[in-house]
């Protein structure tokens, strides 16, 4: 056999697949294919380019052939020929850094459980754009009497965690003792003080000085709606979402619990 007895262009070359060449622009959400970190192109440091993670992470990775992936296909990243203008960073409404050009992804195993369908639109409100990045579904319940018999329905797992947020969540309260039962640890059951999810919204944001106080015995969201002189608690409720715009518009034992209850969800089995 002679030295070329192979052609080199023998075989389907025209059908080779080439890996395509990306530039790093700002706010490119890309992933580094070996270990996986998400982030979005921030700069370059020392021919490595800077990834940043929805908490703010930082790393930097060098600019290797087919080290990324982009929608899930492998690219290979290349530094802009002209020097990058830093984009203003959007924030979305849970004030977290707005990631562009990422799709929803596919919904996880693990879930997401609130009281009702008032908090589920409130927490839509607020850490929608993040949950939807996240894969996270958020589901309303009817009430928490029934909680334990449905965790266990649900049969948490390493892969398949549950978050749960319970308005009321303080120490002697009937929810307290509910969630006492709860015992998985591949479930995080937190919550905040407030009677229910509306009085969490900030009174400033609905244009009032402070909650009314209802005397016991009276159902709380009827005795707030007579306060304040509106007539069904749906037309009261409509109003208090229409004054949400962000984070900063709720209280803050609410935005820790849904950012507890977020990371838990969300951290590797």
């Amino acid at each position: 056999m002679g030295r070329y007895a192979d052609d080199v262009l023998a075989g389907d070359w025209r059908r080779r697949k080439v890996t395509p060449e990306v530039d790093a622009e700002p706010d490119l959400v890309v992933e580094d294919a070996d270990s996986g970190f998400c982030g979005a192109v921030v700069g370059f440091e020392a021919g490595a380019v800077v990834l940043e993670d929805r908490h703010g992470r930082r790393r930097n990775f060098p600019l290797l052939p087919a080290a990324f992936l982009l929608d899930g296909r492998p690219v290979t990243l290349r530094r802009p020929t002209r020097a990058p203008v830093p984009a203003a960073r959007r924030r979305t409404a849970s004030g977290s850094i707005a990631v562009n050009g990422v799709r929803a992804q596919v919904a996880r195993a693990s879930r997401i459980w609130v009281e009702g369908i008032h908090d589920a639109a409130l927490v839509e409100r607020i850490w929608g754009d993040d949950l939807r990045v996240e894969g996270v579904v958020v589901e309303p319940l009817d009430g928490i009497d029934a909680l334990d018999a449905e965790v266990r329905d649900f049969a948490p797992g390493p892969g398949r965690r549950l978050g749960v947020l319970v308005d009321h969540l303080v120490a002697g309260s009937k929810e307290s003792r509910i969630v006492a039962k709860v015992t998985s640890p591949h479930v995080l059951v937190t919550g905040h003080p407030y009677v229910d999810v509306w009085q969490a919204v900030k009174p400033a944001a609905l244009g009032i000085r402070a909650w009314p106080v209802v005397p016991p015995g009276r159902p709380w969201k009827e005795g707030v709606c007579a306060a304040l002189g509106v007539a069904e608690p749906a037309d009261m409720w409509r109003h208090i979402l229409s004054r949400v715009d962000s984070f900063a518009d709720v209280e803050t034992p609410l935005i820790n619990a849904m950012e507890r209850l977020i990371d838990f969800v969300t951290e590797p089995a």
